[in-house]
């Protein structure tokens, strides 16, 4: 399963919103990698926050998230959700 997503954190995938991304990754038993939409070349784990961050992701920027397991769908929910939830929305 996969799911383009437009990120709305002002920081992009960096610092927080990063660190919520994979946190919440790891929450899944669900293989789960991201690319940017623009370059989908530079696919990644995104349960590792080096690789993450890596991608450059800026705030309005599409990105595709790929999930593949048992709880594929409710993985991609959960993180669409850390996407499109402003920096100062994200829980701790």
């Amino acid at each position: 399963m996969e799911r383009v997503v437009t990120v709305v954190p002002e920081a992009g995938l960096h610092a927080r919103p990063a660190a919520k991304f994979v946190e919440t990754v790891q929450e899944y038993e669900s293989d789960v990698s991201i690319a940017r939409v623009d370059n989908e070349g530079d696919r990644v784990a995104a349960g590792s926050m080096i690789a993450v961050t890596s991608l450059g992701v800026r705030c309005g920027e599409d990105v595709r998230i790929i999930a593949e397991g048992e709880d594929a769908e409710a993985a991609l929910d959960a993180l669409e959700g850390v996407l499109t939830t402003p920096e100062d929305e994200l829980d701790s």
